[in-house]
Protein backbone atom coordinates (compact mmCIF):
# COMPACT_ATOMS: atom_id res chain seq x y z
CA UNK A 1 0.00 0.00 0.00
CA UNK A 2 1.14 3.09 -0.90
CA UNK A 3 1.68 6.70 1.74
CA UNK A 4 -0.83 9.63 1.49
CA UNK A 5 0.68 12.39 0.24
CA UNK A 6 1.16 15.63 2.26
CA UNK A 7 -1.78 17.06 0.13
CA UNK A 8 -4.17 13.97 0.99
CA UNK A 9 -2.87 13.78 4.63
CA UNK A 10 -4.04 17.60 5.12
CA UNK A 11 -7.59 16.94 3.48
CA UNK A 12 -8.05 13.93 5.78
CA UNK A 13 -7.05 16.78 9.01
CA UNK A 14 -9.42 19.00 7.53
CA UNK A 15 -12.59 16.83 6.85
CA UNK A 16 -11.65 15.72 10.64
CA UNK A 17 -11.48 19.25 12.26
CA UNK A 18 -14.95 19.90 10.43
CA UNK A 19 -16.33 17.08 11.83
CA UNK A 20 -15.31 17.56 15.51
CA UNK A 21 -16.25 21.59 14.56
CA UNK A 22 -19.64 20.50 13.56
CA UNK A 23 -20.15 18.35 16.60
CA UNK A 24 -19.10 20.70 19.14
CA UNK A 25 -21.09 23.18 18.15
CA UNK A 26 -24.21 20.77 17.66
CA UNK A 27 -23.83 20.45 21.69
CA UNK A 28 -22.56 23.57 22.32
CA UNK A 29 -25.78 25.18 21.01
CA UNK A 30 -27.73 22.80 19.25
CA UNK A 31 -28.35 20.91 15.85
CA UNK A 32 -30.16 23.91 14.51
CA UNK A 33 -28.66 26.60 15.06
CA UNK A 34 -25.53 25.78 14.03
CA UNK A 35 -24.34 27.08 10.58
CA UNK A 36 -22.36 25.80 8.15
CA UNK A 37 -20.28 29.11 8.50
CA UNK A 38 -19.96 28.76 11.59
CA UNK A 39 -18.37 25.74 11.68
CA UNK A 40 -16.12 26.65 8.77
CA UNK A 41 -15.15 29.64 11.10
CA UNK A 42 -14.06 27.01 13.67
CA UNK A 43 -11.65 25.38 11.77
CA UNK A 44 -10.16 28.74 9.67
CA UNK A 45 -11.19 27.89 6.56
CA UNK A 46 -14.20 29.21 4.44
CA UNK A 47 -17.61 28.10 3.83
CA UNK A 48 -16.55 26.90 0.36
CA UNK A 49 -13.75 25.05 1.49
CA UNK A 50 -16.57 23.49 3.65
CA UNK A 51 -18.50 22.66 0.58
CA UNK A 52 -15.53 20.62 -0.95
CA UNK A 53 -15.46 18.18 1.65
CA UNK A 54 -19.51 18.25 2.62
CA UNK A 55 -22.81 18.84 0.92
CA UNK A 56 -24.76 20.05 4.25
CA UNK A 57 -24.39 20.23 7.95
CA UNK A 58 -26.56 17.18 7.98
CA UNK A 59 -23.82 16.04 5.75
CA UNK A 60 -20.99 16.39 8.35
CA UNK A 61 -23.31 14.72 10.81
CA UNK A 62 -23.71 11.44 9.04
CA UNK A 63 -20.36 10.88 8.06
CA UNK A 64 -19.54 8.71 10.87
CA UNK A 65 -22.81 6.88 9.17
CA UNK A 66 -20.90 6.71 5.82
CA UNK A 67 -18.38 4.61 7.52
CA UNK A 68 -20.79 2.76 9.66
CA UNK A 69 -22.12 1.74 6.28
CA UNK A 70 -19.27 1.03 4.63
CA UNK A 71 -17.89 -1.28 7.21
CA UNK A 72 -21.76 -3.30 7.23
CA UNK A 73 -21.47 -3.94 3.34
CA UNK A 74 -17.71 -5.17 3.81
CA UNK A 75 -18.85 -7.09 6.63
CA UNK A 76 -21.55 -8.52 4.74
CA UNK A 77 -19.44 -8.96 1.26
CA UNK A 78 -17.12 -11.53 3.23
CA UNK A 79 -19.98 -13.42 5.46
CA UNK A 80 -19.25 -17.34 4.84
CA UNK A 81 -21.30 -17.76 1.81
CA UNK A 82 -23.73 -20.82 3.02
CA UNK A 83 -24.82 -18.25 5.71
CA UNK A 84 -28.46 -17.37 4.57
CA UNK A 85 -29.30 -13.95 3.67
CA UNK A 86 -30.59 -12.29 7.26
CA UNK A 87 -28.08 -14.68 9.21
CA UNK A 88 -25.39 -12.29 7.15
CA UNK A 89 -26.64 -9.26 7.21
CA UNK A 90 -28.01 -9.61 11.66
CA UNK A 91 -24.11 -11.13 11.95
CA UNK A 92 -22.38 -7.67 9.14
CA UNK A 93 -25.02 -5.47 11.18
CA UNK A 94 -24.44 -6.44 15.02
CA UNK A 95 -20.88 -6.82 14.78
CA UNK A 96 -20.07 -3.40 13.43
CA UNK A 97 -22.18 -1.93 16.29
CA UNK A 98 -20.32 -3.53 18.57
CA UNK A 99 -17.13 -2.16 17.25
CA UNK A 100 -18.40 1.14 17.71
CA UNK A 101 -19.90 0.87 21.10
CA UNK A 102 -16.35 -0.30 22.22
CA UNK A 103 -14.29 1.71 19.91
CA UNK A 104 -12.50 -1.00 18.16
CA UNK A 105 -10.84 1.33 15.97
CA UNK A 106 -14.09 2.98 15.37
CA UNK A 107 -15.22 6.43 16.82
CA UNK A 108 -17.34 5.63 19.49
CA UNK A 109 -17.76 9.14 20.88
CA UNK A 110 -19.02 10.20 17.18
CA UNK A 111 -21.07 6.92 17.10
CA UNK A 112 -23.55 8.01 20.32
CA UNK A 113 -23.25 11.44 19.36
CA UNK A 114 -24.92 10.94 16.14
CA UNK A 115 -27.65 8.32 17.87
CA UNK A 116 -28.41 11.39 20.12
CA UNK A 117 -28.64 13.94 17.32
CA UNK A 118 -30.50 11.04 15.25
CA UNK A 119 -33.29 10.49 18.17
CA UNK A 120 -33.53 13.98 18.94
CA UNK A 121 -33.50 15.84 15.88
CA UNK A 122 -36.23 15.49 13.28
CA UNK A 123 -33.93 16.89 10.03
CA UNK A 124 -31.05 14.35 11.15
CA UNK A 125 -33.71 11.29 11.27
CA UNK A 126 -34.93 11.88 7.95
CA UNK A 127 -31.11 12.57 6.08
CA UNK A 128 -30.10 9.22 8.08
CA UNK A 129 -33.07 8.03 6.16
CA UNK A 130 -32.25 9.23 2.89
CA UNK A 131 -28.48 8.39 3.65
CA UNK A 132 -29.81 4.97 3.98
CA UNK A 133 -32.17 4.63 0.95
CA UNK A 134 -29.19 5.46 -0.85
CA UNK A 135 -26.98 2.47 0.18
CA UNK A 136 -29.92 0.25 -1.04
CA UNK A 137 -28.89 -1.32 -4.41
CA UNK A 138 -25.36 -2.26 -3.22
CA UNK A 139 -27.02 -4.33 -0.15
CA UNK A 140 -29.23 -5.41 -2.57
CA UNK A 141 -26.93 -6.72 -4.89
CA UNK A 142 -25.13 -8.47 -2.11
CA UNK A 143 -28.03 -10.41 -1.34
CA UNK A 144 -28.70 -11.13 -4.78
CA UNK A 145 -25.60 -12.60 -5.40
CA UNK A 146 -25.94 -14.49 -1.75
CA UNK A 147 -29.29 -16.07 -2.89
CA UNK A 148 -28.52 -16.55 -6.48
CA UNK A 149 -31.14 -14.26 -7.98
CA UNK A 150 -31.24 -11.06 -10.02
CA UNK A 151 -32.76 -8.49 -7.93
CA UNK A 152 -33.54 -6.10 -10.64
CA UNK A 153 -35.98 -9.43 -11.13
CA UNK A 154 -36.61 -11.07 -7.70
CA UNK A 155 -38.02 -8.51 -5.38
CA UNK A 156 -36.94 -10.65 -2.28
CA UNK A 157 -33.32 -9.37 -2.11
CA UNK A 158 -34.45 -5.59 -2.57
CA UNK A 159 -37.08 -6.20 0.32
CA UNK A 160 -34.64 -8.15 2.35
CA UNK A 161 -32.33 -5.03 1.80
CA UNK A 162 -35.20 -2.22 2.96
CA UNK A 163 -36.11 -4.11 5.95
CA UNK A 164 -32.49 -3.56 6.94
CA UNK A 165 -31.75 -0.21 6.22
CA UNK A 166 -34.57 1.28 6.65
CA UNK A 167 -37.20 -0.35 8.89
CA UNK A 168 -35.27 -1.40 11.30
CA UNK A 169 -33.49 1.59 12.10
CA UNK A 170 -37.12 3.33 12.68
CA UNK A 171 -37.96 -0.43 14.80
CA UNK A 172 -34.97 0.57 16.75
CA UNK A 173 -35.40 3.97 17.50
CA UNK A 174 -38.83 3.41 18.62
CA UNK A 175 -37.66 0.91 21.02
CA UNK A 176 -34.77 3.18 21.89
CA UNK A 177 -37.47 5.84 23.06
CA UNK A 178 -39.03 3.33 25.30
CA UNK A 179 -35.42 2.27 27.06
CA UNK A 180 -32.96 4.11 26.06
CA UNK A 181 -29.99 2.79 28.01
CA UNK A 182 -30.49 -0.48 25.42
CA UNK A 183 -27.43 -0.42 23.35
CA UNK A 184 -27.86 -0.12 19.66
CA UNK A 185 -26.33 -3.78 18.75
CA UNK A 186 -28.91 -5.01 21.00
CA UNK A 187 -31.44 -3.51 19.84
CA UNK A 188 -30.99 -4.26 15.87
CA UNK A 189 -29.53 -7.99 17.20
CA UNK A 190 -33.62 -8.32 18.57
CA UNK A 191 -35.08 -6.46 15.38
CA UNK A 192 -33.30 -9.02 13.43
CA UNK A 193 -34.39 -12.34 15.60
CA UNK A 194 -38.01 -11.11 15.28
CA UNK A 195 -37.83 -10.68 11.40
CA UNK A 196 -36.15 -14.12 11.20
CA UNK A 197 -38.95 -16.57 10.80
CA UNK A 198 -40.51 -14.63 7.56
CA UNK A 199 -37.70 -13.10 5.44
CA UNK A 200 -34.51 -15.37 6.61
CA UNK A 201 -34.05 -16.92 2.90
CA UNK A 202 -31.88 -19.78 2.82
CA UNK A 203 -28.39 -19.32 0.30
CA UNK A 204 -27.78 -21.31 -2.15
CA UNK A 205 -25.07 -22.91 -1.37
Amino acid sequence: MSTPGLRERKKVRTRRSLIDAAYELFARQGFADTTVEQIAEVVGVSARTFHRYFSSKEDAALSVLTEQHDAIVEALRTRPAEESVLTALRTAVVDTLRRYEKDEDCDALRFHQLQSLVASNPTVRAAAADHSTARLAEVRGLLGQRMGVEPSTDPRPGLVAAVALCAAPAAVEARRALDPSRRASELYGQVFDLLGDGLDYPATN
